[in-house]
């Protein structure tokens, strides 16, 4: 069953708030149960989604999505509020949980990771606020020039490495690792 957003009037929405993800990440790590179900109902339908659209397979994206808050109930010291939103860091973790998923099962059954295509919309319950990060997420990556865009759609939609970026463009490894890296600080600062 897909985990859905849950807010109760005067909640704020996941991402609204950084300054009350950190006192929830502080409070998880001093042992607050209610601190991490409070958090696991802000971002279950993000994590959740991120692991079905690269799976598409609802157990296993379910099986990413208790990995990732059972690993945040026990290193939720390790979260760096300065180095992103927490958002951002459960969204890139399900992500290469689920890419890493994927590569372990393909030398099984030999299937092709690049086919996997991750930059489609998600679907969370509360359609408004999809539309609202969607349009956040839309903006922030048309503000970048054409080049960097392109490389974070490999890197981050479509799952490939830095190496097979440079690969499939043809272009050199370290001009795709400064592009990423110019490009994710400029989204860093847009979402900051």
């Amino acid at each position: 069953m897909c985990p859905t957003w849950r807010t109760e009037e005067g909640n704020s929405q996941p991402g609204e708030n950084p300054s009350l993800d950190s006192d929830l990440i502080n409070s998880v790590a001093h042992g607050d149960e209610a601190a991490l179900g409070e958090l696991y109902d802000r971002y279950a339908g993000l994590v959740y989604s991120v692991a079905l659209r690269v799976l598409r397979d609802t157990a296993a994206a379910e099986e990413i999505l208790q990995d990732i808050f059972f690993q945040l109930w026990q290193k939720a010291s390790q979260f760096d509020a300065s180095r992103g939103a927490m958002a951002s860091w459960l969204v890139v973790m399900a992500r290469n949980r689920s890419i890493s998923r994927l590569r372990r099962k393909s030398s099984i059954e030999e299937t092709n990771v690049e086919d996997i295509v991750v930059a489609k919309p998600y679907r969370i319950e509360n359609s408004l606020m999809q539309s609202e990060m969607l349009a956040k997420v839309r903006g922030a990556m048309d503000g970048l020039p054409a080049a960097q865009r392109n490389a974070v759609e490999l890197a981050y939609f479509e799952g490939l490495t830095h190496s097979e970026i440079a690969e499939r463009t043809g272009e050199p490894l370290g001009t795709i690792k400064t592009r990423l890296r110019s490009a994710v600080e400029t989204l860093r600062m847009k979402f900051a």
